[in-house]
């Protein structure tokens, strides 16, 4: 293994991730891929990769590595501190490692994964065309642990530090814009209801954002009547029975028996991702 990293630390959770494997749902299988997706395609840029190489979600920071060959890195998503061998080296720019030298992510003060790419992209065993974990299946490269050793693709593109910005830090208070349906004739005036400020819980992760506030009320007419399965969509608003949403996210199951009251628009999942628990999100409908 002639170029590769090795995990030092991983902090609470550390990933490989590309951009997905759609098109399985037929199988049951999740998109998958980073949730944030615009993250991940900029640290692809800076390391001078494809934006669909395989780069390393982390979330909450506490993550090092040591590269076992010459590279550049580049770490994207909310501020966080980063250092080479403890000297300081800054995140959404190009990074240098020579052999030897270990790369640390601090904790961030807002928002909760960051990206780190690597030139070459890493160069794990794809599964049904993608290196990404899906962590409702179990489908793809495990979790990192300390010692795993990563191997690297060839280095195929030239870092780009064109587009290089500082990350804002992410708001307590999300304005999320939503297509409502299919099923929102199922609740009573479902814009109004959907509008209540809700809170992330701690129960969220890559499967779905689980949220609090005032229950969402059926009409009279579907109070108690159950759904056939249907097909789900990445930003799909699922009401479960005690009427507390649930947003799915990049590694949601394919199909659910709960009415979907609206879908999240793409554009806004990212910051999503990013959403702490405690952060308030409040929908409002796509006009």
């Amino acid at each position: 293994m002639s170029r590769a990293l090795e995990v030092v630390t991983t902090g609470p959770l550390a990933l490989v991730q590309d951009l997905g494997r759609p098109g399985h749902a037929h199988l049951g299988v999740p998109p998958s891929g980073a949730l944030d997706v615009p993250a991940l395609r900029l640290a692809n840029r800076l390391a001078g990769n494809p934006e669909s190489a395989a780069g390393i979600e982390v979330l909450l920071g506490g993550f090092a590595v040591t590269a076992r060959a010459s590279c550049t890195v580049a770490v994207t998503g909310p501020p966080v501190a980063v250092t080479v061998d403890g000297r300081p080296a800054g995140s959404h720019v190009p990074v240098h490692l020579a052999t030897g030298q270990t790369l640390t992510l601090g904790r961030p003060d807002t928002g909760l994964r960051c990206y780190l790419a690597v030139s070459g992209g890493i160069d794990v065993e794809p599964e049904l065309g993608s290196r990404s974990r899906d962590v409702l299946s179990g489908i793809g490269p495990p979790p990192l642990e300390p010692g795993t050793v990563l191997a690297l693709g060839a280095p195929s593109g030239i870092p780009d530090g064109a587009d290089t910005v500082t990350a804002p830090p992410y708001p307590h208070e999300l304005i999320v814009p939503v297509a409502l349906g299919p099923r929102d004739d199922w609740f009573d005036d479902a814009a109004h209801q959907l509008s209540a400020p809700w809170t992330v819980t701690s129960e969220s992760n890559r499967v779905g954002l689980r949220l609090d506030g005032p229950a969402l009320a059926r009409t009279a007419t579907k109070d108690g009547e159950e759904l056939p399965s249907e097909g789900l969509l990445t930003g799909a608003i699922q009401v479960p029975p005690n009427g507390l949403p649930v947003v799915f996210l990049a590694d949601h199951p394919t199909t659910g028996g709960y009415p979907v009251i609206a879908v999240v628009l793409p554009r806004a999942l990212a910051a999503l991702a990013q959403a702490r628990p405690g952060t308030t999100i409040r929908f409002r409908p796509y006009a």
